[in-house]
């Protein structure tokens, strides 16, 4: 069974603030613990990929309209919904993709303090086909 583990901007318990702001070293440390948990994961077979994005700054929004596209920069402040990044895993039960996104819940951010960021865990329905 495949399920992403969704990471979103914002959703951490605490006042934490955006990664943008913390030392390097905090980063680096972040950095650090999920890679080595994909390299766990790999090493189970569980890990199907893992993407981090980059900040919400750098977004843009595109709009269909009836002449050219339209392309605004970046969300609005307001928005609290916005995807960090990703992991997909191939595990055995929905217990197990549980048991990952709350390892991957626990890293560490400012000063070394356990982010306990909320993890989306949502079970891939497979390719969408005719």
């Amino acid at each position: 069974m495949k399920f992403m583990l969704l990471q979103h901007y914002g959703r951490v318990v605490g006042d934490v603030p955006p990664m943008t702001e913390w030392d390097p070293e905090d980063v680096q440390a972040h950095i650090d613990f999920q890679l080595d948990l994909n390299e766990e994961l790999r090493e189970r077979g569980e890990l199907v990929e893992a993407q981090g994005l980059t900040g919400p700054e750098l977004a843009k929004i595109v709009l269909a309209t009836d002449g050219a596209p339209l392309v605004t920069d970046g969300p609005f402040p307001e928005s609290k919904e916005l995807l960090a990044g990703w992991r997909m895993v191939d595990v055995e039960t929905e217990e197990r993709a549980i048991e990952i996104a709350a390892r991957s819940s626990e890293g560490p951010g400012p000063n070394g303090v356990p982010l306990r960021q909320e993890i989306e865990v949502r079970q891939v329905m497979g390719p969408i086909e005719r």
